[in-house]
């Protein structure tokens, strides 16, 4: 059996219901917080929430992620609550990997996949308890999960208005923390959960996050948001904490050869034109498909693509010049055209111009020179540049201590 539970207290902005193209608009839990501190006044959407671009300067967030720390608004991000006996084999079912292997206080970064083996959407599978999941993913699948129930024993819920997320990334994170006064904090390895006593409520803190750095993602119940946004910022003030926006993120995840749907990838369940979507394989994902595991939605059609061979290879560009290739076309050194980039940015650790670029196989290969097609407007001129490009097999940034356990104190 299943159940879905949709959580309403959620109050969105009062938008005129008369205007058909008008839809809601979430304020997060930290909304409060982040207000004042929103120099720039510009609000984006993520899902259904207001999201900020950036409070004050991009970069100055950028550079306080890789130097102190940051605080990002994790609440928009989809949850779902998956508990019940059949909780392990329909999570099995459902995506490419082994989910066995995530145990309970551990997560898991995982994919999914429809019956032609092309990638729905990524995420994260966070083992709470016995028989208790959560799985975050860029994209809402509430109806596609609902379908994959059919035959198991769960409960499934979405619980993304219950439960309000931060982001702690950056060298000083730790140290933030211990000062909080969570104790232990130190001796969590990298996808560690821990729970902690928080005001009277419970804190989830995992070692989590999307910069490719050291940090971590806390998990607590929306009524306790703005206590938990002060108490933050009171134990980062001699750590160099500042809040961040959606900019400085995708720069770091750039940087740390990250993926994003709707970025590098199509959800397949979105997409409406053949040959739009992307197999695991062609992700760079292939490490996450478990074909030990009898049954998983697009098994078979995986095993073919892997006798065969796959159609493209996401790769990381290092672009010769300043000039991020944002929405660029990827030629050989003859001028054939072999692919797009996905994703760019001048990278201001790397000192370079940086991407992630979709190419038809078999390009792709590490230290093969290519050629970008930059177009960049300067005082109301556009100029075009065919940048020489290589591949390279490392990501743009990967410091060992990201992985050092316990951290270096600040």
């Amino acid at each position: 059996m299943s159940q879905i539970n949709q959580d309403d207290k959620v109050k969105p902005i009062d938008f005129s219901t008369k205007a058909h193209y008008l839809t809601k608009a979430f304020r997060s839990p930290f909304y409060s917080r982040q207000e004042p501190l929103n120099h720039l006044k510009e609000w984006g959407r993520w899902a259904d929430y207001l999201s900020p671009h950036a409070y004050t300067c991009s970069g100055i967030e950028y550079f306080a992620a890789r130097n102190a720390c940051t605080v990002f608004d994790l609440t928009p991000m989809t949850k779902y609550h998956i508990s019940g006996k059949d909780a392990l084999p329909f999570l099995n079912r459902l995506v490419t990997r082994d989910v066995s292997k995530i145990k309970p206080g551990r997560v898991g970064y995982c994919c999914w996949c429809d019956d032609a083996g092309q990638v729905i959407d990524d995420g994260t599978i966070f083992h709470l308890s016995e028989n208790t999941y959560r799985l975050c993913s860029q994209e809402r699948h509430m109806d596609w999960l609902m379908t994959n129930t059919l035959g198991f024993d769960v409960l499934l819920s979405e619980e993304t208005h219950n439960v309000a997320a931060l982001a702690l990334q950056g060298p000083t994170s730790c140290a933030t923390l211990k000062r909080m006064g969570l104790d232990g904090i130190e001796n969590m390895k990298l996808f560690d959960i821990r729970h902690f006593n928080f005001e009277d409520t419970q804190l989830m803190v995992s070692r989590t996050g999307f910069t490719g750095y050291l940090g971590y993602e806390l998990w607590i119940d929306p009524e306790h948001a703005e206590v938990l946004w002060d108490r933050l910022f009171e134990a980062g003030n001699l750590h160099g904490i500042k809040p961040m926006g959606d900019e400085a993120l995708q720069m770091l995840r750039v940087e740390a050869g990250f993926i994003q749907a709707a970025h590098d990838f199509m959800p397949a369940n979105a997409t409406i034109r053949t040959g739009h979507t992307r197999s695991p394989f062609e992700l760079g994902l292939g490490w996450l498909v478990d074909f030990k595991k009898p049954v998983f939605n697009g098994r078979r059609a995986l095993l073919e693509e892997k006798k065969r061979g796959h159609r493209y290879n996401l790769v990381k560009l290092d672009i010769d010049g300043n000039k991020p290739g944002c929405d660029s076309y990827v030629f050989t050194k003859n001028k054939k055209r072999v692919g797009t980039v996905t994703s760019a940015t001048w990278s201001p650790s790397a000192k370079a111009s940086v991407a992630l670029a979709s190419l038809e196989a078999p390009h792709g290969k590490p230290g093969e020179e290519l050629l970008v097609e930059i177009y960049y407007q300067k005082e109301l001129k556009w100029s075009r540049v065919m940048a020489k490009a290589r591949v390279v097999k490392e990501v743009f940034f990967d410091p060992p201590r990201k992985r050092q356990t316990p951290p270096a104190d600040f």
